[in-house]
């Protein structure tokens, strides 16, 4: 496959000022995407000079992709710079942790907002926009959305339910978005990165003093770009789970086993037989929560 996967191809990614999104970004215009890129930091500039000095193509859009006329504008400023929209790569992230007999509202509604909120007003726009397209156009465009969750999503680490909850809304927002917009060529798949960044730097602490730092963003950034590209066309509705030379391919929720009762369930039965085949809850330990 030739290294400029995405030539041609016009690129969202948000949440690139710094760390995975960044990496993101870069690897996407190395791939030959043209990139309209956004985060609330003005740090965004950094990264758009940095594209630009390797001879990308790239505009910025500064602001809290929370807020629908900031989702909105990074579809509108895609098609008014480069005149069309491929992919979107949502990052955008924050992590509030705190147990959840402690947790404020606001915690819990700030990360639902950047984490899940945006997800949602991005990939409304995007799709919206590809929708009429392909009405216009009378056959299916293309389209790609690369979204981040977490392992969290299925682990539930104790001290971050909003954390949690946020991720796996993402991986249940992509799924409906792949069998939703699939018709008319939306391709959208969710990806759990292990990557140190400064968003997870409590997590896994300092990198290998020497070497190559095994859960380098860099890592991520080859998957980014494949699912972004025309050969990942018959992948949609998948989670991946992604790390150093890693990627886990997960499945979806399976039943365990099937229990029945010869009637209506009594308490007594209940207990015998779901009781009986569940076993207690294991003592919570320290759990991964990347991404």
């Amino acid at each position: 496959m030739s290294a400029r996967l995405l030539d041609g191809h016009v690129a969202v990614v948000t949440g690139a000022s710094e760390g995975l999104g960044r990496a993101e970004a870069l690897a996407l215009a190395d791939a030959g995407a043209r990139l309209v890129i956004n985060a609330r930091s003005e740090r965004i500039d950094d990264v758009a000079d940095e594209i630009r000095r390797a001879g990308g193509d790239v505009v910025t859009v500064l602001g809290d992709v929370g807020d629908e006329s900031t989702a909105d504008r990074l579809v509108t400023r895609a098609v008014e710079a480069f005149g069309r929209l491929d992919i979107l790569v949502n990052n955008a992230g924050i992590i509030r942790d705190r147990m959840v007999f402690n947790m404020s509202a606001e915690e819990w509604d700030d990360v639902l907002r950047v984490n899940l909120r945006s997800t949602f007003l991005t990939t409304r726009a995007a799709t919206d926009h590809w929708r009429r397209r392909a009405k216009e156009t009378g056959e299916p465009v293309y389209a790609r959305i690369v979204n981040t969750s977490s392992e969290a999503y299925a682990s539930g680490p104790p001290g971050a339910a909003n954390y949690a909850a946020s991720k796996a809304g993402v991986v249940a927002l992509t799924m409906s978005t792949a069998r939703g917009c699939g018709a008319f060529g939306v391709r959208a798949n969710a990806i759990c990165p292990r990557a140190r960044t400064e968003m997870t730097s409590d997590v896994f602490g300092p990198g290998p003093e020497a070497g190559e730092d095994p859960l380098s963003a860099e890592h991520i950034t080859p998957l980014v770009v494949y699912l972004a590209s025309p050969a990942a066309d018959p992948i949609t509705g998948r989670v991946l789970v992604a790390y150093g030379d890693r990627i886990d391919v997960m499945s979806a929720p399976t039943a365990e086993v099937s229990l029945r009762s010869a009637s209506r369930w009594s308490q007594d039965e209940l207990h015998d037989v779901l009781g009986g085949h569940l076993a207690p809850v294991p003592p919570a330990t320290d759990q991964v929560v990347a991404g």
